[in-house]
């Protein structure tokens, strides 16, 4: 146990004051009342009180030894001696204690010299002549003018007691003012624990309180539980500032959460992607368009998402496709269009952790999952069933038959995705320049958007544009030209399309990735082949098909579709049909024509096609032979009707077309089938007869239509 005297220590009435957390008059207060034992000292200048330790409360003693001797400790309430302990560390010093400090020391040496200067030239000096002579002289600022603006005016007791020091210790470091500056983890204030407990209470909660709110209602709370006087507003601010400075891990955290005090206070790690090659790692995120383009599939104005994959080297976009959501065939596409313009397959994809990239579609069924959902049975058996590999749905993951690795960043970590810095640049350089520009949230959009904003409204109407997607797409490709031409921020000496035009080349197969990577849906063809968003898409292969198939498309690039049968198999690349002139003869220009007289031509050779096939089909000259016999055989039970409609015919000076035999009629009824044309009804008919009045009037007329002279006039010339 150490031996301490309390008895022959004093302390002065700061000390107690801050020990106590009160203010110094405060204590003076006490000592007046005779709380504690003093005594009077003087000292240079005044007086000062000096109190006796041991007639201290005994929880201050034990304060004060734990806050002012180093080799002592208090364990349970007993005093401790700690033995091979380092004196505390010296206190760091200030640079502007430091040139005050040093500006004093050369000022006392300054006086020193002018009294022995002083001495030699006059013989006799009268008390402190020369120090109030000195003092007069340097507090004109003539004389030593650097120290003076340092150090200002200065007293005759300061220079005693700075020399004082100098004489205890030669160091100029005893001139650093011995202010007690509290440390970094306290704050001095009037402010006492409970009304700190209270306020710091309500400015960590969750419900992240204003200061200024925190204040007074830490006032009303205090004010309830009998406190009439409390401190002012200043010092309750001054307080949180100091608490927030010097707390602010606890602060962001308790007022805005983790994802916040993740992305304002914790450290960040800084990648090299100089170490990366041009080519082997792309980052791929969505990115919902700030502006609108017109809906395919509606007609109206939209936002839409750009799915884009950067460069990581480089920092270009190499890769993008838009859509109306982030779907797994967007990013199919994107990607697909990344690897044809790299002309190189990525050995790494470090992408988003949303559903969209983490698709069995990309990577394979690794969960037992189909489209993300796990199967049931059906019935009153609700548990799950065996989970389906995904090498038994019947394809593999995309990222896995291009040799692709995916790398998913952490959820909610927007800061390891280098793409975001990529479209807060697309954001500032291109979106804002789209007259469809709707802004970036409520609080941020155009003013045209503003309520009673009408001149601004009247302007966006008159000069408004919304683009398509393509008309988009074409935008963002002239705007990557200028991208791409700015200095790259891995490469400080090239450009970014300098660094892209490092990526080794491979020579991919445009076809191989089509498979792969194109959106595909069910179509029926009808006479113009295939309607798809609004347009038709035709090629000679679709003609005469009624089936449904299965088509594939990229948005990036809708001038073509690929068709393919219900079973896979390959049709035709079908071609985006386009408009024609309405008089293209008349008013349009050569081009017009020219495109007139092809598809006319596509026409006719299509029709063509179809009456030799049928020709070759059913060998019509076989038919003319076989049906004359079958005449000569049949007597007409009523021939009567078709002489009739003969001479109506004749009355009407209409030429009667060539016909080598009558239209047999059949003694026994036979079945009547749905006929899907007027041909096959005709062919029947050659075949069965006419079974009423109502079969010989159809079959007359229809030996008068264009169709049985396009299809059989030949055969009867």
């Amino acid at each position: 146990m150490a031996d301490i005297n309390n008895n022959d220590i004093w302390i002065d009435v700061e000390t107690l004051a801050k020990l106590k957390n009160i203010t110094r008059r405060a204590v003076r207060l006490a000592l007046n009342q005779n709380k504690y034992e003093y005594k009077v000292e003087n000292i240079r200048g005044g007086k000062t009180y000096k109190i006796k330790l041991s007639t201290l409360e005994e929880d201050l003693q034990l304060k004060y030894f734990q806050e002012y001797y180093d080799d002592y400790k208090t364990c349970d309430n007993e005093v401790i001696e700690l033995s091979n302990l380092n004196i505390k560390q010296e206190k760091l010093i200030s640079e502007n204690q430091r040139r005050i400090a040093l500006a004093k020391y050369d000022l006392i040496y300054a006086w020193l010299d002018f009294r022995k200067e002083y001495k030699r030239d006059k013989l006799k000096t009268n008390g402190n002549i020369p120090d109030k002579e000195f003092l007069q002289l340097y507090n004109t600022g003539m004389f030593q003018e650097e120290i003076f603006k340092i150090l200002g005016k200065v007293s005759i007791g300061s220079l005693y007691r700075w020399r004082a020091l100098l004489d205890y210790n030669r160091d100029w470091t005893a001139l650093v003012g011995q202010y007690k500056y509290s440390t970094r983890k306290e704050y001095r204030t009037t402010l006492n624990e409970e009304q700190i407990k209270i306020f710091i209470q309500i400015l960590l909660s969750p419900s992240a309180f204003s200061i200024g709110k925190a204040i007074s209602l830490t006032k009303h709370i205090l004010k309830e539980r009998g406190q009439e006087i409390l401190p002012k507003d200043i010092t309750f601010r001054r307080y949180a500032e100091w608490f927030k400075d010097n707390n602010f891990d606890k602060w962001t955290l308790a007022r805005d959460g983790e994802k916040a005090l993740k992305d304002k206070v914790s450290p960040f790690i800084v990648r090299n992607a100089a170490l990366l090659k041009a080519g082997q790692v792309l980052v791929a995120d969505g990115h919902t368009l700030n502006f609108q383009v017109i809906n395919p599939f509606t007609g109206k104005p939209c936002r839409a998402t750009l799915l884009g994959f950067l460069d990581w080297k480089s920092g270009g976009l190499v890769g993008y496709d838009i859509m109306l959501e982030e779907c797994t065939q967007n990013i199919a596409s994107a990607l697909r269009n990344a690897i044809l313009k790299m002309d190189h397959i990525p050995e790494y994809v470090y992408q988003d952790n949303g559903r969209a990239f983490k698709s069995k579609f990309f990577n394979g069924d690794k969960k037992g999952l189909v489209g993300g959902v796990k199967r049931a049975r059906s019935g009153a058996d609700s548990s799950p069933l065996p989970p389906i590999r995904f090498e038994e749905l019947g394809f593999t993951g995309v990222y896995n038959k291009l040799g692709i690795k995916p790398v998913y960043a952490t959820p909610y970590n927007a800061r390891a995705k280098v793409i975001e810095r990529f479209f807060l640049d697309f954001q500032e350089s291109f979106e804002k320049l789209i007259p469809s520009y709707i802004g970036t949230s409520i609080e941020n959009k155009p003013a045209y958007l503003m309520r009673n904003e009408k001149l601004h409204k009247n302007i966006h109407e008159k000069y408004s544009f919304t683009p398509t997607i393509e008309q988009a797409l074409k935008m963002i490709e002239k705007w990557l030209e200028f991208k791409h031409s700015q200095p790259c921020p891995n490469a400080k000496d090239k450009t970014i399309r300098e660094v892209l035009s490092e990526i080794e080349k491979q020579n991919i197969d445009e076809n191989s990735l089509d498979d792969l990577m194109m959106a595909q849906e069910i179509k029926s063809i009808g006479r113009n082949g295939i309607r798809f968003l609004k347009a038709d898409y035709f090629d000679e292969a679709l003609y005469g098909i009624k089936e449904k198939t299965v088509i594939k498309y990229s948005l990036f690039d809708l001038s073509y579709i690929k068709v393919y049968s219900m079973k896979g198999e390959f049709i035709c690349k079908a071609n985006r049909i386009t408009e024609t002139h309405p008089l293209a003869y008349q008013m349009g220009v050569i081009k017009d024509i020219e495109d007139y007289k092809q598809k006319i031509e596509k026409q006719q050779k299509l029709r063509r096609k179809t009456i030799k096939a049928v020709r070759e089909h059913f060998n019509l000259e076989d038919m003319d032979y076989l049906e004359k016999e079958l005449m000569q055989n049949i007597r007409l039970p009523e021939p009567e009707p078709i002489k009739e409609i003969a001479a109506q015919l004749e009355q009407k000076a209409e030429p009667k077309p060539k016909q080598d035999f009558e239209p047999k009629v059949k003694t026994s009824i036979v079945a009547r089938p749905i006929f899907k044309s007027a041909y096959e009804r005709y062919e029947w008919h050659m075949q069965n007869g006419c079974i009423c009045q109502e079969d010989r009037a159809w079959l007359t007329n229809y030996i008068k239509s264009d169709e049985y002279k396009e299809i059989y006039g030949k055969e009867q010339q």
